[in-house]
Order: structure tokens, then sequence, then C-alpha cells
């Protein structure tokens, strides 16, 4: 580590244009990395719900979307322009089927009522590709194009360009906003004017490096696209001020700048090595989510925390020393106080703080319990977006809210579905279901055109659609959906049932065991990792102890706000809160020890030093962490990203108070197991 310090000491130029001529490739690999918009491609492949959707867009290629049109004498023309755009599978209406001399009455009335109602039609539109695919997305927006009213299309595709426009929208303002708040904290916590602009601008190549190198991964999601870089800064941005308070502590005892430098790199990089770690491998304890969104999130975050230790070992002191005079020229008395106060108060009170937290634990373990979780995806969009208009118009008009499809084999026999179709219609808060090849009787099939019968059957399945009263998401449609899959896999055991509700119910499945598994990981890995850097067993238990009350606080206070999260919110944010706010911890924790052991101190005076040398840093982390984050989720109008982001502001601050306050208190009071627990290194 001597010689790496002394070579970027030395070459801090060289280390600088490097930098820059990476930032080429960089932009470039970021700017030609897919983002995915749909959340449902990140569910396992091996559940039949995706296995049903697949089927659905392979062999018949089903993909709703409905177009709602009061212009009936242009229906025909409007199929016409509608089959040229390229991705488009097939278009049907009504008017294909009783336009070959089928007279209107001889269909079902149910048939009739959910395609032709107050003089508006229904055309359903499938397409070649499935719903996320970009060839998909492009004929959705000539759709749109064609119609002349986006909010007459719907279809999940829809609801995907939908979220795509408004989070691109939305995104340069994520991170403007980001970099303001920061950089007025910084200005306030450091003693410079001119380090606060070096010390984001280092960040922000950390985080163009990891941005383009997600070309790697194919594609990421529009969530990771949209925290990972508020949470890149706001995490790794206290190894940046680390490095350079130990810069201007070295400058005072070295004249040479370079070698001060050296000695600051190598202080730095034995101080944070073990803390980011542990954030390291908290974050990826998401990619142990069968939800593969956890592993999109869990990678890109991991690997910003890496680029952002890299950078601050190397680009960041490049930069110091590149502009040492003008900063120095620009140095200004610090603005943030010491916190005498707060630690004087610890210190007297600790006792006391610790029955406050016993206390505490008990609705804290409440809340965490009991906070309202949906699973509904479009809940988390503005409701004036044009698929939500487009889906309450199909809810009002048609009660069309959600449509299942029971994919069952060709050779079951006309009699076995009539039975099977009686069944279904028996199940409650069933509107409708819809068995083609029992519909429509042989003299009369065969005038029906390819196009209508193709998109119900093929040479391996038959369809039976089904439409429920009960919303998406919800608990009665889940119940549903499982008495649903019971009926048909009595007739087929082989038997699928796909569509939104069923993918739903799926999900919520996945998202509970997912909750429990990212959890528990989460603290197992980072025990681990703390158990090898910091020579201890009873100090990890006590950290992890701290920061999970600090988590079951936060997520309690959405219970006592009687605020609704998303469940992506739920499953991810407690361990990106642990990974990330576990540093403080550490860093008052091996200060600590230091006091107790090197020192010799005995616990009072050791504590008291400590919270002298660390409250001010744990402060100034936690609030740029706050300002890195708050921003987006006051501003975004995207409930999944808003969700997250303001769950991660307000647990910034609750960890900050718990680890300032409660911490110390426990750290004094188990002082003796702590000491008794802990491997102490013997100085040479």
């Amino acid at each position: 580590m001597h010689k790496f310090s002394k070579f970027i000491s030395k070459h801090n130029i060289m280390i600088l244009i490097i930098g820059i001529l990476l930032l080429i490739p960089a932009i470039y690999c970021y700017l030609n990395t897919r983002i995915n918009y749909d959340i449902l491609v990140y569910l396992p492949e091996k559940i039949d719900t995706i296995k049903g959707q697949n089927i659905l867009a392979d062999d018949f290629g089903l993909g709703y979307v409905m177009i709602d049109t009061k212009e009936e004498h242009k229906i025909n023309s409007l199929e016409d322009k509608i089959r040229d755009i390229k991705g488009v599978n097939e278009v049907i209406s009504i008017y294909d089927i009783i336009g070959t001399s089928i007279p209107k009455e001889m269909l079902p009335d149910k048939v009739v009522d959910k395609l032709y109602n107050d003089n508006t039609t229904i055309m359903m539109v499938t397409f070649k590709e499935n719903t996320s695919d970009d060839l998909t997305i492009s004929a959705v927006r000539k759709l749109r194009d064609v119609v002349g009213d986006a909010s007459r299309v719907s279809s999940m595709t829809s609801m995907v360009i939908d979220t795509m426009d408004l989070s691109e929208q939305e995104i340069v303002a994520y991170i403007v906003i980001a970099v303001i708040l920061c950089l007025i904290i910084l200005t306030v916590a450091t003693d410079s004017y001119v380090i606060p602009g070096l010390l984001l601008l280092n960040i922000g190549m950390a985080i163009v490096y990891n941005m383009g190198t997600n070309i790697i991964f194919g594609q990421i999601s529009y969530i990771t696209k949209a925290i990972v870089a508020v949470l890149q800064l706001g995490v790794t941005t206290d190894f940046s001020i680390f490095l350079y308070n130990k810069y201007t502590i070295a400058k005072t005892k070295e004249k040479d700048k370079r070698i001060a430098m050296s000695r600051a790199i190598m202080d730095t990089f034995q101080s944070v090595i073990g803390s980011s770690l542990t954030t390291f491998v908290g974050f990826l304890a998401l990619c142990t989510m069968d939800l593969t969104l956890g592993t999109d999130i869990g990678l890109v975050m991991s690997k910003g925390v890496l680029f952002g230790l890299v950078c601050v070992m190397t680009i960041f002191p490049a930069l110091i020393l590149t502009f040492d005079d003008f900063i120095t020229k620009t140095n200004h008395k610090k603005l943030f106080p010491e916190f005498k106060r707060i630690q004087k108060f610890v210190l007297n009170n600790y006792k006391v703080l610790f029955v406050i937290f016993i206390l505490l634990m008990i609705p804290a373990y409440i809340g965490n319990k009991n906070y309202d979780v949906y699973y509904k995806l479009d809940d988390s969009l503005p409701k004036d977006l044009p698929f939500h208009v487009a889906n309450s118009q199909l809810a009002n008009r048609f009660g069309i809210k959600s449509a299942e499809i029971a994919l069952i084999s060709k050779d079951i026999k006309t009699t076995e579905v009539e039975k099977l179709v009686k069944e279904l219609k028996d199940v409650p808060g069933m509107s409708l279901v819809l068995a083609p090849n029992t519909l429509i009787s042989e003299d009369i099939k065969y005038l029906l055109p390819e196009e209508a019968l193709a998109i119900v059957n093929n040479d391996k399945y038959q369809l039976i659609v089904m439409n429920s009263d009960y919303e998406i998401a919800s608990t009665k449609l889940n119940k549903q959906v499982n008495l649903v899959e019971k009926i048909v896999k009595k007739y087929d055991h082989k038997g699928i049932v796909a569509g939104e509700g069923a993918l739903m119910k799926d999900l919520v499945t996945i998202a509970d065991h997912d909750f429990h598994m990212v959890n528990y990981t989460s603290i197992i890995v980072i025990f681990i990792v703390m158990l090898i850097v910091l020579q201890s067993i009873g100090l990890p238990i006590i950290l992890i102890l701290a920061i999970e009350f600090a988590i079951f606080t936060n997520m309690a206070c959405a219970y006592y706000l009687g605020t609704r999260l998303p469940f992506i919110a739920s499953i991810v944010v407690g361990t990106i809160q642990l990974g990330a706010t576990i540093d403080y911890a550490i860093l008052m924790s091996t200060k600590y020890l230091e006091e107790r052991q090197k020192k010799k101190r005995e616990k009072k005076q050791a504590m008291e030093k400590t919270l002298k040398n660390t409250v001010p840093s744990i402060i100034t982390s936690a609030l740029c962490f706050f300002a890195a984050t708050i921003g987006v989720g006051l501003y975004t109008k995207i409930d999944m990203i808003g969700s997250i982001c303001t769950l991660l502001a307000r647990g910034s601050i609750i960890s900050m108070l718990v680890v300032i306050l409660i911490l110390p208190a426990l750290l004094l009071i188990f002082d003796k197991f702590i000491m008794k627990t802990t491997r102490f290194k013997e100085d040479k």
C-alpha cells in the first residue's frame, strides 16, 4: 500500500488524464445500456405464470391492447393501419366476426358486451414480441399515434411506456437536486469552498464508471438507474471526507504535500476498508432475492461501492494535489458545530438512553411488522397517465379489471372443457368465463376469419378467457386465482393460469419470501465481515442490534403515519439502510476500542474522546446521505422510486441518531462483554 500511495501522490496529473480518458468509453457504454421498465420481467422463469406468459407471447402472440373508439365506420380502415405497424401480429374486433355474415345476435351476450357497448368498440391487438421488447414498445407508440389518443390504448406495454417517459423526464432532476443539497452540506461541513466541488466531481466520475460498466449485464432496471447515482453519492461521500481530513492533518506534520497525501491515502484505506467491505456485502445480499430485480440493484450498487473506493484512493488525491493552492486560498472557517452538548448529554444520561432504547423496541417491532404494502404496479404511478385513463375506461364501461387466461391442452375434450367452464363460473367474483371452442358451434365456426380463431387456439393449447370483478393484487383476487388454479389443474394437471392477476399473486408470494431472505442474509454476511474485521464476537452483535433497531424504527414510521409502501421498497430498504449506515456504527466502535485498548482509558473517558472525534463525521455523512435522497423522494412522481428514497433519507437520520445516542449507551453498558469477546492486536 505504501508503494501504491507514493505512486498516486507522485503522478497526480497522469492519474487525472487517465481518469478523464476512461470517462469516454464509460459514457458511451452508459448511453448504450438498455433500461428495462417492466418489473414483471424479473419474476423467476420457473413459475407457471411466467411460463404461461411466455406461451401467450410465443404461441399466440398475445399481449392485450384494447382500443376504445366511437368512430365505428372507420374501424376497418383503422384496422388496416394498425396491421401495417411493425411488430403487430393480429388485429380483431367484433366487426371482423359479424362482418362475415354472422349476425351479432348469434354471439353470446357476454362476448358482445365485452367488445361492443354504448356505441364504443374494443379492438384486440396482439404483438409478435413480449410486453417490454423494444419492437413491442415501438409498435404501441405508433399505435397511439394511429389512434390519435394515447389514453384509449390499454396494455402492460402502455404502462411500460408511460413509466419510461416519466422516468426519463425526471432523472436529470434527481441528480441536480442531490448535487445541490450535498454541495450545501459539504460547504458547511468542510473548511474550503473548492473541496465540495472536487469531492462531488470525484464521486460523479465514479458514478459514470459504475453506470458505464452496467453494459456487461445487458440491461438494468429503471429503478436501479434512478436510485443508484444518489445512493452511490450518499454512501461514498464519507470516504472522500475522511481522506481530505486525513490530508489536512498530515499537512501539519509534513512539509511536502505529496508525502502528506501518501500518508493520508494509507490511513484512509486502513480506516475505510472494513466499513466499505460491509457496505459491499450488504448490497450483495440483495442478490439472494428470487425477484431478480434484487440482483440488478445489488450488483450495480456493490460495484458502485468499489468504484467509489477506488476513485477516493486515486482520482480524489490527484484532484486535491492538482488544486491544492486553490484549495488553500479558498479556505474558510468551519461552519459546522462540534456538537459538544450532544456529547455531554450522552455521557451523563447513557443509562436513561438505554432504558429508552428498550422501551422503544416494542412499538418499533410492532410497527415494522404491520405497515401496509401494495403490489399493484400501476399504483406507484400518477393517475393522470394515459394508460391509467385507458384502464379506468375499460373498467367503468366494460367491467374489465383483471383479465386472466387459462392455458389447457388442445386434447382436452369439449365436454370436459364445458365442465371446467361451469366450475370457473361458480368461483366468487368471476364476471366472465369464455372458452371459444365451446361458445361457437361448429356450423358457424368455419365462417370466422382465421385471425379470430388463431388468437385463441393453436396446435398445442386452447384458451379460456376470464374476467374478475376484483382489483389486481388485492387479497380477494389472490385467493380467487388460487381457487382457479386448483380447478384448472383438476382437469389438466399441466394447465397454466396466466395474466396480470396471476402474476401479481405470485409476486406477493415471492416478495414475502424475498423480504425474509434478504434481511437474514444481509445480517449474517455483515456479521461475518465485522467478525473478521473487528476481531470481536460481542461488538458485531451490538452494532447490528443498534442498526436493526434503526431500521425497525424507520419502517414503523410508515405504519404509524399510515403510509402505504410499494413492495420493492419494503424488501430493499432495510438491507440498503443496514449496508449504508453500519459505517457510522463501525466508525464509532473502532474508535472506542482504540481508546480502550491503545490509550488504556477507562470506559467513560474513552467514550468522551470517541464522541468528540466521531460525532461531527457521523452527522456530516448522515446529512449527505439525507441530502442525496430526500430531494428525489419529494420530487419524483413515481412512488416506487420516491418511497425508496424517502425511506432511505429518513433512515439515514434515524441511524445517525441511534449511533450517536443509543450506541454509546450500549457500548458503555456492555463494555465488559465487549472487552472479553474482542481480540486485541499487540502493539509492535
